[in-house]
């Protein structure tokens, strides 16, 4: 009787496990990266990565280096993989019902980071997790329009560093900087272009600037703060000082930009925080839980002037 009790233990206990090693399997997640074109986007990778590892998420990575295709094509090899949820920082803002469509049918949520996108049906994504970006380039044209009260009548003339034509972060940041600048008639963008999000092409457009001397500049708004540190190094070899005869507005708070901020080479940066890991892994595992969660989700940044430079350095994580 003992003997027959212990068989019948074991086959249940046998019987079980399967069920067992499913609810234990470790959640997968496929996650498609812009690149690596930032100092920004080099820490948003490492937190990812970091984050996934301390979460017990196995995380299938890969770096669209830029071109949307590489993202459509590593989503749907995810798809294949029938992984558990499909994380991506979008490179540009349209052209993904298509894939989004597939992910949708396969029955795996899709998570976008850092960027949105417009697709004809929100529902293709649960959630969006990521910086106001609209409300970064408010916050570097109030910063603009402080200063510029401080010498009032003073026209200043406003050269443009765009990031990567097409996405979220260069759509908005333009956008909200111009809707704030427009208060004062003073303040004029007098050329805009896109460097890509990256030093050697900021200093290339900057350079492209400087040539052009039919108007003196004034200010530098740049996107991001890699656009910004090449340009600097173009607006030295020019013969002029960065920081002083040409203010310079940089957007993401990474530590280059603090940096250049103690040495007085660049004005202000308004913070774009990366370090978005931590909260992604916990997102992703409500989704598969199906617990309900915000369609979007807005990350807490400041301002940092060039004043708190020195004592802010210290204290940044990227």
């Amino acid at each position: 009787m003992i003997k027959l009790i212990a068989r019948r233990t074991l086959l249940a206990a046998a019987l079980a496990l399967p069920a067992f090693c499913a609810l234990a399997a470790p959640l997968t997640m496929g996650f498609s990266q812009v690149g690596a074109e930032s100092e920004w986007r080099t820490a948003n990778s490492a937190s990812i990565k970091a984050a996934a590892k301390e979460a017990g998420i196995t995380l299938k990575f890969a770096d669209a280096q830029q071109k949307q295709e590489n993202q459509v094509k590593a989503i749907r090899s995810y798809i294949a993989q029938k992984v558990d949820v499909i994380a991506f920082s979008p490179v540009v803002e349209s052209g993904w019902d298509t894939v989004l469509k597939e992910a949708q049918k396969a029955g795996i949520p899709v998570i976008l980071t850092d960027r949105a996108v417009k697709v004809s049906d929100p529902s293709l994504y649960v959630t969006f997790i990521g910086s106001d970006f609209v409300e970064e380039g408010r916050k570097a044209a109030r910063w603009l329009l402080e200063r510029a009260a401080k010498t009032p009548g003073a026209a200043l003339n406003i050269v443009e560093l765009q990031g990567t034509v097409g996405s979220a972060p260069a759509i908005d940041r333009k956008k909200g900087f111009e809707e704030v600048i427009k208060s004062n008639p003073k303040l004029q963008i007098i050329r805009s272009q896109s460097g890509e999000f990256t030093r050697a092409k900021g200093k290339e457009v900057m350079e492209s600037f400087l040539k052009q001397r039919d108007k003196k500049i004034d200010v530098l708004y740049a996107h991001n703060d890699d656009m910004a540190i090449g340009a600097i190094q173009a607006i030295e070899e020019a013969g002029l000082k960065p920081g002083q005869d040409i203010v310079i507005i940089s957007i993401d708070g990474v530590r280059g930009a603090f940096e250049a901020m103690k040495a007085g080479k660049l004005n202000v940066t308004v913070e774009c925080n990366p370090l978005l890991g931590p909260q992604l892994m916990q997102l992703a595992k409500d989704v598969v839980a199906k617990k309900p969660v915000e369609k979007r989700i807005t990350v807490n940044e400041g301002v940092f002037p060039a004043e708190v430079a020195a004592k802010e350095l210290p204290n940044r994580k990227y």
